[in-house]
């Protein structure tokens, strides 16, 4: 199938304009869609903190930890997918564009196959490394294996949302999740609540809300035109644009997992501890998942205009993206680290009933809540390094920040005398203060390589 681009298709172009408005409007759905996302997730917990018992939010908080980390490495290779979209769409090959899209759906079902068989294989020791409570293990391994049965749905998702993020569109990804977070709550409630399935009833309805999500976004897709040329016949082996998404995707993956994996060892760290620390902390990163959707909105967005305008040869409106980004992103911070020093015990107890795991998550949230200002300029920094094809420095610094910071020193605040989750959560914000600097090292290496090849 050739389609034309539509007026609505080239109002997604940022290679001309002004930033701000622009960014807003494609930066706002993604934002909704993240938000979603986070919903879509927090279900689960709520609804088995009300209906269940400390056992159940802790499996819940647990498994969900394990099952992030595949979703990061999904959504971390679609990054590549997104941004050599982006690319062509601001060089104007669409067939190119088309010959991605095919590439991406072959490699990412061989990615789907394998990490489904990983996840069947390597449950029980996942589980065991973060030190799940024994009273919640059995629990944890359950929901665990059953969310795997549905890594095929999750990784269509992202693909299909990269897609439509690369073309500029963030609108229908946010279409898609909300339809998958109203079945998942629908099924929580009938599972978890009403046939008091607890985590494993939680695990079911996820599993079948991506069951549902997928097959929706399947039928608008055919029903919407595109801005390059597709038909069933590109989806093939296309070695170059293989390699090419991989060189841009890889690194993000890696880094996004091991970041994940970070916090994986932190989780486990905190486990060791007790069971309402653990079932705490399961709260608390809820909670922060909410906090970081504008920076993870802001990056995204970022990526996409950066990408745009570099295949477009715009490097200066780039850059300019790039602070964009970042103003907008502080000025929302101020209110997230607000709501995370303040209020984390009014925002944990959506999450539970119970008074102690409460005060450990709100106790977490004081240490970590710097964090939300922070990262909104570092998130920028990786939305711009992503647009250029600059992977391996995302990667570099979400390593050692990762391993060289803020699991040292959690790992550091947990065996001072008298620890608290309060300590432990300002690892978060020393291992963003020391990204950014990072950052800022690399940014300057770039500009100075762009000066010598304009010379």
């Amino acid at each position: 199938m050739t389609t034309e681009i539509t007026k609505e298709n080239a109002d997604n172009k940022f290679t001309e304009g002004k930033i701000l408005p622009q960014m807003l409007r494609f930066s706002v759905p993604i934002l909704g869609a993240l938000f979603l996302q986070a919903m879509y997730g927090a279900a689960d917990l709520m609804i088995v903190g009300q209906f269940g018992d400390v056992t159940g939010v802790s499996a819940v908080g647990t498994g969900s930890a394990i099952m992030l980390l595949v979703t990061v490495i999904i959504t971390g290779l679609t990054m590549g997918t997104m941004v050599v979209l982006g690319q062509y769409l601001g060089e104007g090959k669409p067939e190119e564009a088309g010959k991605t899209v095919g590439a991406s759906i072959v490699l990412f079902a061989i990615v789907a196959v394998v990490l489904t068989v990983v996840m069947f294989v390597f449950v029980n020791p996942l589980a065991k490394l973060l030190q799940a409570p024994p009273e919640a293990f059995d629990k944890t391994v359950q929901y665990v294996l059953i969310c795997s049965a549905g890594i095929v749905f999750i990784t269509a998702y992202n693909v299909i949302s990269g897609i439509f993020r690369g073309l500029g569109n963030s609108k229908l990804p946010m279409i898609f999740v909300l339809i998958s977070c109203i079945v998942n709550i629908a099924g929580d409630l009938l599972l978890v609540g009403g046939l008091h399935m607890d985590a494993a009833g939680a695990a079911i309805a996820t599993i079948a809300a991506q069951a549902v999500s997928v097959a929706a976004s399947f039928f608008i897709i055919r029903r919407t035109k595109l801005p390059f040329q597709f038909s069933r016949s590109y989806i093939r082996f296309y070695p170059d644009k293989m390699k090419r998404i991989l060189t841009i995707g890889t690194p993000i993956a890696l880094q996004d997992a091991l970041v994940h994996l970070s916090f994986l060892l932190i989780n486990s760290i905190i486990n060791g501890i007790g069971l309402n620390e653990s079932a705490g902390y399961g709260i608390a990163e809820r909670v922060t998942s909410f906090i970081f959707l504008v920076p993870s909105a802001v990056m995204q967005g970022v990526s996409v205009f950066v990408a745009q305008n570099v295949g477009a040869g715009k490097k200066d409106r780039a850059r300019r993206s790039m602070y964009t980004g970042m103003a907008a992103g502080c000025v929302a911070g101020v209110f997230l680290f607000c709501a995370g020093f303040f209020f984390g015990d009014i925002l944990s107890a959506i999450f539970s009933k119970d008074a102690a795991v409460i005060a450990q998550s709100a106790a977490y949230l004081r240490g970590f809540s710097a964090d939300c200002l922070l990262t909104c300029v570092l998130f920028s920094f990786t939305g711009y390094f992503n647009g250029n094809g600059k992977t391996l420095f995302v990667m570099i610094q979400g390593i050692t920040s990762s391993f060289l910071v803020r699991f040292p020193v959690s790992w550091l605040m947990s065996m001072t005398e008298g620890t608290n989750l309060t300590r432990i959560g300002l690892a978060a914000p020393i291992a963003t203060i020391y990204g950014i600097i990072f950052y800022l090292i690399c940014y300057k290496i770039m500009q100075r390589q762009e000066k010598r090849l304009q010379v």
